[in-house]
């Protein structure tokens, strides 16, 4: 068996030791060149003057373009084509790239874009919310509302009522590598590009178009990325499309990246929002209804941002079944980064407000937080989220009998799951209509309440404060339900391409991206699961779009499901080909071949897979086949907000403890305790990874990390002296991670879930804790914003006393 190991991240040795190669580590062909943005230095205007002369005669300028210079016009937008590559007049942030330099090394480039002179008639920016809503500067004709049910009767008319608000900062991908490509023309006119990207073929069809080419004429190559967040599913476009464009003219190879500060000052974020609601429940704390209107500030362009707005309003409920809920969601433009795409889409803005409602409610009734949220939660699975739940049967699968000993038993095939599908419920909807029947918190808070000793430790927290002036701790639990499925239906879908060779290799290519998650590691035991083989005899080598075309973005906790299905189709119809050839050679049936143990059997013999493979070449079998997979029962109508968005849910758990020091607002993570539902895990070992970093960062988003634009609208955190990031003292000294081990009830690949997104709101538990805490001081609300700076704990604690 290989899914299901611990294995170690297929390029970890190379990552420790240096020798991992990323995009500014391939060698350039000779001759080859680098670029540079001019960069706006106002927030909003119009250009009426631009002095580049200075930049021309620079020492290694080779050429200087300007948008008037461009062979065409060039859009860099990932789908509202409202993102110029190079200002055309009109500027809207602080960091908008105004032209681009053409040099013979990175720091020629650099020191000439410094010597630009730019004159803008400068107007004032509109930089907060507030102002956007009174310039009614947004993109898209006023607010989007979806509702069930009526919410403002239930709220009325119950027991209780609370009303409340909460901002949250945005949050810098701060990704280990930075943004970086490599162009080099061919000599048919096309265009070979080397990309630090999460979207392949979305580079590959913005450079396309930049050029008047046919994608076909354009190859993406992307080995690995050090880091991306989703910080690189579309802010890498304006550098690949700027590389292509130069050695389109100059003929020569050009490589662009952005140092640390651009990086930060001309690239997108996590959208920062402003949560108001309005809740009405009982005197058990069960909610009745709930008002929620959701600001978001979205920047200067489109980009992704209506994805990521709707996607905070599908998390609005989180884990909890709302019998009335208004969810409205205002889409702001701002003059600043264009937010993009971050780890959890949005979901995490929408989680982390009903989560401060039900604090809210708790500290109201004066009941356990935890009891509160339960009495909230989804209904359980059919037979018990502690038993063993139904499983349903998806569209095409079949109970698929086989032998005890087979290498399909017990990973996906069917035989260990019962042979009636469960019937639908009709008692769990969402706010936009889709059946939660695959909910097993229930089952999942009662083991960590008692594995973290939860209340024991809440009681004893409660007697420390009481004596304990200076110093408060604080212990919170959250819960996650996280929709898995992109929610622009389309892209759930993926590609595989997969050769044997005839020593008995096996190459694969798929369309996902690594970047540093494991994914091609757990591909790689995927298709050794097929096969029967040792996972070191897969070789994954580049993300290609010549080799997997139309790939979608490798995001929405997505790749191992969308890739690794594909990837089992193609290593399925060839191993189906051997299986016919060896079972025609002994004279039986091919489902009496067994792959196991890099060995095959077949009609009473056992031969290596290395002798199966060359048997079947010399039988001129072919070894090689695509693989496709589209995710099944998607229907999504955005307008509407209702549907079925998401094929299932993820489930996660954590229960945090912190302290304060009320005089400094100087704050700690104690402890952490977490489990999460990751299915059958492909490799528990990445999971585990996957949920320490996804933890450690949602509670980086929540309490250290600060984004400051002053009056101007310049971003004054663009460093990591003025940026601060989590620490390895910043994370939990003691860090408990456990998984949930329930197989998947969808079909998903070999009954596994996505755990690259799920686990980051997590770390809500410790904004949530250090709310406990302030609240701890006195009688009064504390109302802690995030993120949760030694500030703001001050500001909360003071408020709290009165």
């Amino acid at each position: 068996m290989s899914v299901g190991k611990a294995l170690p991240h297929d390029s970890g040795p190379l990552h420790v030791s240096g020798q991992a190669r990323y995009v500014d580590d391939i060698p350039a062909p000779a001759g080859a060149l680098h670029l540079a943005f001019g960069l706006s230095h106002v927030a909003r205007g119009r250009i009426t003057k631009m002095d580049l002369d200075a930049v021309r005669a620079a020492p290694g300028v080779v050429m200087v373009l300007t948008a008037a210079d461009l062979p065409r016009p060039v859009d860099v937008a990932p789908g509202a084509h409202d993102e110029p590559l190079l200002s055309d007049k009109a500027v809207h942030f602080i960091g908008q790239p105004l032209f681009l330099v053409v040099a013979e090394s990175h720091l020629e480039a650099r020191k000439a874009a410094r010597l630009g002179r730019v004159e803008i008639a400068e107007e004032p920016p509109i930089l907060t919310i507030e102002q956007a809503l009174e310039a009614d500067s947004r993109f898209e004709d006023g607010p989007r509302v979806w509702t069930k049910g009526d919410a403002s009767g239930a709220i009325m008319g119950a027991p209780h009522r609370l009303q409340g608000r909460i901002e949250m900062g945005g949050q810098e991908h701060f990704y280990l590598e930075g943004q970086a490509a490599l162009a080099s023309p061919q000599e048919d006119g096309g265009m070979h590009v080397a990309s630090s990207t999460q979207h392949p073929t979305e580079i590959q069809h913005k450079v396309a178009d930049a050029l008047g080419l046919p994608m076909a004429a354009v190859r993406v190559e992307t080995r690995r990325l050090g880091g991306g967040f989703g910080g690189k599913e579309s802010q890498g476009n304006a550098l690949a499309v700027s590389c292509a464009i130069a050695a389109h003219l100059t003929g020569r190879s050009c490589r662009m990246r952005y140092d640390r500060d651009d990086d930060m000052i001309v690239t997108g974020k996590r959208h920062d929002f402003r949560i108001d609601w309005e809740v009405g429940f009982d005197g058990e704390g069960r909610i009745e209804g709930l008002d929620v209107t959701q600001y978001a500030r979205c920047g200067w362009s489109q980009d992704l941002s209506l994805a990521v707005a709707d996607r905070a309003m599908l998390h609005a409920d989180n884990a909890y079944l709302l019998p009335s809920a208004r969810i409205t969601s205002h889409r702001l433009k701002t003059n600043m980064q264009s937010a993009t795409a971050f780890r959890g889409f949005g979901g995490p803005q929408g989680v982390l407000g009903i989560e401060a409602a039900l604090d809210r409610i708790a500290r109201h009734l004066g009941l356990d937080p935890v009891e509160v949220r339960r009495r909230n939660y989804y209904a359980p699975m059919t037979e018990g989220e502690q038993g063993h739940p139904h499983l349903e049967v998806a569209p095409g699968e079949t109970w698929q009998e086989a032998p005890e000993d087979s290498d399909l038993a017990s990973r996906g095939s069917g035989e260990d799951l019962p042979r009636e599908p469960v019937a639908p419920a009709t008692r769990n909807a969402t706010p936009y209509g889709m059946e939660v029947t695959d909910f097993v918190l229930h089952g999942m808070t009662d083991r960590l309440l008692e594995t973290s000793d939860y209340a024991a430790r809440r009681a004893e927290i409660t007697e420390w404060n009481a004596g304990s002036p200076v110093l408060k701790r604080g212990i919170a639990f959250s819960p996650v339900k996280f929709g898995i499925s992109f929610t622009l239906t389309h892209l759930n879908q993926a590609g595989a391409l997969v050769h044997v060779y005839q020593d008995g290799s096996i190459h694969l290519n798929h369309g996902g991206t690594e970047m540093g998650q494991g994914l091609f590691r757990k591909v790689s035991q995927v298709a050794a699961e097929v096969f029967g083989v040792d996972p070191a005899r897969v070789r994954i080598t580049a993300t290609d779009t010549q080799k997997v075309p139309n790939t979608s973005a490798t995001a929405a906790s997505s790749g191992s499901d969308l890739n690794g299905m594909a990837a089992k189709a193609a290593c399925e119809a060839i191993r189906g080909r051997m299986a016919e050839a060896l079972a025609s050679l002994h004279q039986c049936e091919a489902r009496a071949v067994r792959f196991a143990e890099d060995h095959v059997e077949v009609g009473g013999d056992r031969i290596s897979f290395a002798r199966a493979a060359q048997i079947a070449y010399e039988a001129r079998v072919s070894l090689s086949a695509t693989g496709f997979y589209k995710v099944p029962d998607l229907s999504w109508d955005r307008i509407k907000g209702q549907g079925r968005p998401f094929f299932y849910f993820a489930h996660g758990a954590a229960v945090t403890e912190v302290a304060i020091d009320t005089l400094t607002g100087e704050n700690r993570i104690l402890r952490c305790d977490i489990l999460h539902d990751a299915g059958r895990s492909l490799n528990p070992a990445l999971d585990i990874g996957q949920i320490e970093g996804g933890y450690v960062q949602g509670a980086g988003w929540l309490t250290t990390e600060e984004l400051v634009w002053d009056e101007r609208g310049a971003l004054k955190t663009h460093a990591p002296s003025t940026y601060k990031i989590p620490a390895c003292s910043d994370r939990p000294r003691d860090f408990r991670v456990a998984l949930w081990d329930q197989p998947n009830p969808a079909a998903s690949i070999y009954r596994s879930k996505a755990v690259g997104e799920p686990p980051f709101m997590l770390g809500i538990s410790a904004f949530l804790a250090l709310s406990d805490a302030c609240a701890a001081c006195g009688p009064a609300e504390p109302a802690l914003d995030a993120p949760a700076t030694p500030e703001r704990v001050l500001a909360a604690v003071r408020r709290a006393r009165g």
